[in-house]
């Protein structure tokens, strides 16, 4: 299967539509990063979140220093 993004929208809150290069659609929710201590704290700041962009088939914000893969993202959506 192909994971790659090939579109992405900001819904609201940590809501994101996504569609994937095979067709799939579907919106995550990513408020499970949040809060952490990592490499997502950033996503505390609402705007910081709302910046993502896709990069070579992938999610990303900032400069590409974080990113979540598109086979999780895929994932989250096929077991919705």
């Amino acid at each position: 299967m192909n994971f790659e993004i090939i579109s992405a929208q900001y819904i609201k809150d940590y809501k994101i539509a996504l569609t994937f290069r095979d067709g799939k659609t579907g919106v995550v929710d990513l408020s499970e990063y949040t809060g952490r201590n990592d490499v997502f704290k950033p996503f505390s700041v609402p705007e910081f979140f709302k910046s993502f962009k896709v990069e070579f088939g992938t999610l990303v914000w900032g400069n590409g220093e974080v990113d979540i893969a598109p086979e999780t993202l895929y994932k989250k959506i096929i077991f919705q």
